[in-house]
């Protein structure tokens, strides 16, 4: 658990690369061949089983769940050697693709940072037409880049609210009666008179997951920062009712301000100040992990809705699977992943007990809808929510996420607009409506006009 905590937050806080990627897509050599129509670009699916493929994955828990699914793998495929490698792909991925040497056959990335790699992917349209109509739509939009679709989507990251239903009973609140928006701020007025000192929900004080937490309400309001063509859209009615949400929160005293899971984030959590969490299921690990005083108080439901039959979840964050055009044999490469996210064999592996989660792997759930059954669990109840069907929350959650759009390669960038701008208003420094006529302003004068 403890090497899932760091590798979920260095992961999120992690901003160089995606940064930097227009200037790769910019600048990086032309190594896209064959006629002007793309065919040669679209990823066939492999008339050979057998040769040699390396991958890559970061290290840490989910490269020791990969690495156990590999003689599950071989069993299938036994000509296929996987030389599976941990990498520390921020620093390294951007300039072996520039270079074209030693170029890894499939690499795990971040969902927000293929935008910024697309002229050296291959197009996954094809081999993934079987399976494309059972994966979420989220997952599909994001990866999908003028009309091909770039990554094998992985994980699915519903929101959800993570509340200490101990806490909230002796104070006399209904969690239960929790279906809007206006309800978790009426819900948090109650908890703040029966206990004074109370900052009932949690406010993000990282300006990089404060605008990853802004994009999960976006989401659920069906919009995002960026269009479909990574056209700035910041300056809309959905934006300045989340701004004006969170605005409320802090003027009427009812959030705790604290970066996430930081000493102050989890005391705050412990002593009961802080009972109100909305964040994508991967909070699920604090109560696991990090509270001492209340795991097994916290529960989960789906977030609120910000219109009654409004959709009740929205993506927080993921990552996928891509194949560099340059790997040796990158539709080799496929074959693993279809092996891992669409075989049941293969994503039991993954998601079901396995020995680095004896549990199973319960802090997302998978993209590809047949292995998120709630029917089917593939991941046991969390002990430390009380023994809750962490499963079947998530996936009802999951299923109500609306579509989505690919994330722009400058959005890492836009934290030094909004992502600051945000933490300035919760300062009391801006109002919601400065927030977004500032960060408009700068980030499309600073990010988009300059590509």
């Amino acid at each position: 658990m403890q090497r899932h905590l760091l590798r979920r937050r260095a992961l999120l806080a992690s901003a160089g690369l995606a940064a930097a990627a227009p200037a790769l897509a910019a600048c990086g050599p032309d190594i896209t061949s064959g006629d002007d129509s793309g065919e040669s670009n679209i990823l066939k699916a492999p008339d050979k089983r057998e040769g040699e493929i390396t991958i890559w994955d970061r290290s840490g828990d989910l490269f020791e769940v990969f690495e156990g699914v590999i003689a599950d793998f071989n069993a299938v495929y036994p000509d296929i050697k996987v030389n599976h490698v941990a990498v520390d792909i921020d620093a390294k991925l951007q300039n072996t693709l520039i270079t074209g040497a030693d170029v890894p056959d499939g690499v795990f990335l971040d969902d927000a940072k293929i935008g910024g790699y697309t002229d050296y992917l291959w197009d996954l349209s094809e081999v993934l037409a079987p399976y494309a109509g059972d994966i979420a739509q989220q997952k599909i939009d994001v990866n999908t880049v003028d009309g091909a679709i770039y990554g094998v989507p992985y994980d699915l990251n519903p929101g959800l609210l993570f509340y200490n239903a101990t806490a909230l009973e002796a104070a006399g609140v209904d969690a239960a009666a929790i279906e809007t928006y206006d309800d978790l701020l009426e819900a948090a007025r109650q908890y703040k008179a029966a206990v004074p000192d109370a900052g009932p929900i949690h406010l993000e004080q990282s300006a990089f997951l404060g605008q990853l937490q802004l994009e999960m309400y976006a989401n659920q309001l069906g919009t995002s920062i960026a269009d479909a063509d990574g056209q700035l859209r910041l300056d809309s009615p959905e934006y300045l009712r989340i701004l004006e949400f969170l605005d409320t929160v802090r003027t009427e005293g009812l959030g705790t301000r604290a970066e996430y899971l930081t000493p102050t984030d989890v005391a705050e959590m412990d002593n009961g100040n802080q009972v109100f969490y909305p964040w994508a299921i991967w909070f699920s690990f604090a109560p696991q992990q990090m509270l001492t005083e209340t795991s097994g108080d916290w529960r989960a439901m789906p977030l609120p809705a910000w219109d009654a039959d409004g959709a009740r979840s929205g993506a927080m964050g993921g990552s996928s699977f891509v194949l560099p055009k340059d790997g040796a044999n990158a539709d080799l490469a496929w074959l693993f992943y279809e092996f891992l996210m669409f075989d049941e064999v293969g994503y039991t592996a993954v998601w079901g007990p396995n020995d680095t989660y004896p549990t199973g792997l319960n802090t997302s759930i998978p993209a590809y809808e047949p292995a998120a059954d709630p029917a089917a669990p593939l991941f046991e109840p969390v002990e430390a929510l009380g023994g809750q069907d962490l499963w079947a929350v998530a996936t009802e959650a999951g299923a109500q996420i609306p579509g989505g759009t690919p994330t722009p390669s400058w959005w890492d960038g836009a934290v030094d607009y909004l992502g600051n701008d945000i933490q300035r208003m919760l300062d009391g420094d801006m109002t919601p409506e400065e927030v977004i006529d500032s960060s408009t302003e700068q980030i499309q004068t600073n990010l988009v006009d300059r590509q």
